[in-house]
């Protein structure tokens, strides 16, 4: 009997074991490859031994946020972390500048192991920020999925070259939907213009902040941004003429435009569809006063059918239009998509002291819609056309001349009375 329970009891301790041994190894599968990815930059450098956030050094503060943040990581986003100045405390700027290594892989994340190597790092090096966002897209390079760079800062790129702006439009001319956000822990100007930068130059956003709690709350709120499902923007080159222009369809595409430059791009539309198309170009860079963006719509004969445009002046961050063309049957059984041909242009100019490449980022949403069949419906932007305007018009103006004539006349009457 006894021997019994003793066989009962260590088929029950086996099948626990395998069971805890199975969990385990399917957890540690992690999330799939074409999941988001975020890299955590981390600056290391002397100057996080400064103790003004909330009574503790930026350093302590950044390790207390990336704990919580460590531990509130959503099952569907892998990721890393890379640090820079975190080991190099010479004079030697040639070393300095490029002390920047990823820290934690990007994939599953094993909290302990992550904790562990956040908690060993103290303050030592230099700040080479454009270094260390080359590191960090070569970090993410891996599988598919969306990729998002998060830097905590507390100052200035140290080393001047490359320089974090250049190297931030670099990264994302390469059209692979990288997008950097910035946080500073210290709020001066030069700081801040340069954490704008990179953001802007990527689509990312940047925020200055003052207390952990801020920290470790942006960064969550970062991190779990990536985990949204949205569309990701596809690269495309647009031709210098309609003719070599590529054909693109409904989406989001993303280009680069130098200063002054026009670019093409073909959209096939079926009768009885309803083209609609907007475009932004984004100022990543300083530029000069008075300048527009312009999106026409040219048909197959070269004919323009409709354009948008909008202009500014002074600084800004996005200048943006759009345009919507219907496509209608010339006959009943017509069927033949049209082609249309989109030119986007801009007219930005900037000092000579501002580099030209790459160019300005361009991006064009594309939609194709159910439209009219024919003139004689109801047209785009809420107007009529055909006989019904002409009817509703007409009637409205015979109303209007009998009613004037009648208070005409009774006016004329009363005053023969007086």
């Amino acid at each position: 009997m006894i021997t019994r329970k003793r066989l009962a009891a260590g088929a029950c301790a086996l099948f626990v074991a395998l069971a805890g041994g199975v969990a385990p190894a399917s957890a540690a599968d992690g999330p799939p490859k074409d999941s988001p990815k975020v890299e955590l930059v981390l600056d290391v450098s002397g100057s996080m031994k400064a103790r003004d956030v909330d009574g503790q050094s930026r350093m302590d503060a950044a390790k207390q946020a990336f704990n919580e943040v460590i531990d509130s990581v959503p099952q569907g986003v892998r990721l890393g972390i890379r640090t820079l100045g975190a080991t190099y405390a010479g004079e030697d700027k040639a070393l300095g500048c490029r002390d920047s290594e990823q820290l934690y892989p990007v994939g599953a994340v094993n909290r302990t192991e992550a904790k562990n190597s956040v908690a060993r790092l103290q303050p030592t090096g230099w700040t080479p920020i454009g270094y260390a966002l080359r590191g960090a897209d070569k970090d993410l390079d891996v599988g598919g999925g969306t990729r998002r760079i998060v830097l905590i800062t507390d100052g200035e790129d140290s080393c001047g070259q490359p320089d974090p702006c250049d190297v931030a439009r670099e990264l994302a001319a390469k059209g692979t939907h990288l997008t950097v956000d910035t946080l500073g822990l210290a709020a001066d100007d030069k700081t801040r213009e340069q954490l704008s930068c990179i953001a802007e130059a990527t689509g990312g956003t940047y925020t200055t902040v003052h207390h952990t709690k801020e920290l470790s709350g942006r960064v969550k709120q970062l991190v779990k941004r990536a985990e949204t499902p949205v569309e990701t923007p596809r690269p495309t080159q647009g031709g210098n003429a309609c003719a070599t222009a590529p054909e693109i369809g409904a989406g989001i595409w993303t280009d680069r435009e130098t200063f002054g430059e026009h670019r093409w791009y073909k959209v096939k539309v079926k009768p009885g569809q309803e083209l609609r198309a907007s475009v932004s170009v984004a100022a990543d860079r300083a530029v000069e006063r008075d300048y527009g963006v312009l999106v026409r719509a040219v048909g197959e004969g070269g004919q323009e059918l409709v354009r948008g445009s909008d202009a500014g002046s002074g600084r800004t961050d996005v200048i943006a239009s759009g345009l919507r063309h219907p496509v209608y049957r010339a006959e009943k059984d017509d069927t033949r998509a049209r082609t249309v041909c989109l030119e986007v242009s801009q007219s930005f100019a900037a000092p000579p002291s501002v580099k030209r490449d790459p160019g300005l980022p361009v991006e064009l949403a594309v939609d194709v819609v159910k439209g009219p069949d024919n003139p004689s419906d109801l047209a785009a932007f809420g107007l009529g056309r055909g006989w019904v305007l002409l009817l509703v018009l007409g009637g409205t103006g015979l109303l209007a001349g009998l009613l004037f004539g009648w208070l005409a006349r009774w006016r004329v009457a009363v005053w023969r009375e007086n």
